[in-house]
């Protein structure tokens, strides 16, 4: 019985490690594009966002959305108040304003401005050269996710020229992603 228990921990822990999104900071995931290109999906956080911690408990530890995410993206965790520095298009970017000693709020990266981020959580998108195809704001459940993860990998956003066409092609999506 004992080892039946030690098994089912063993085996339970293994389990969820397999249904984990494996990040990377932004500087990896642009040295692994040199390598073999694809497209980064970003995870711009704060520590004291509730939404965020909510689309990382619920969304980002869904089994389709990491199965998505891990074949098609590199994908990249980012706390848009932290410390990282960042080297994008030939210039480091950090976060010199930083306060340790601050509790909540604190200052914005210069990567998350540079980005034009104005609401947490955010997920931003870059192609497989590292531009930035698009955010998407807000929490998104796995199901609402969905539409923007395939839109971007499939290059479907370029078509969606005005907001008719938007509304034709999220009209006619078909999920499969299970909440």
């Amino acid at each position: 019985m004992k080892n039946l228990l030690i098994f089912l921990f063993l085996a339970s822990g293994f389990v969820s490690k397999a249904q984990e999104i494996k990040w990377m900071t932004m500087n990896q995931a642009l040295e692994a594009q040199q390598k073999q290109p694809k497209k980064i999906f970003m995870d711009a956080y704060t520590e004291w966002c509730g939404p965020c911690k909510l689309l990382d408990k619920k969304t980002f530890h869904n089994k389709d959305v990491v199965a998505y995410v891990n074949k098609n993206y590199y994908p990249v965790k980012f706390n848009a108040e932290g410390t990282e520095e960042i080297h994008y298009n030939d210039f480091t970017y950090t976060n010199p304003n930083y306060n340790a000693n601050r509790k909540g709020r604190n200052s914005q990266h210069f990567f998350a401005n540079a980005l034009k981020i104005t609401g947490y959580p955010s997920m931003v998108f870059f192609d497989e050269k590292g531009n930035v195809i698009a955010p998407v704001v807000g929490y998104k459940s796995p199901k609402q996710l969905e539409i923007f993860l395939k839109m971007i990998h499939n290059d479907d956003y370029k078509k969606l020229t005005n907001a008719a066409a938007w509304q034709d092609y999220e009209k006619s999506f078909v999920s499969t992603f299970e909440e």
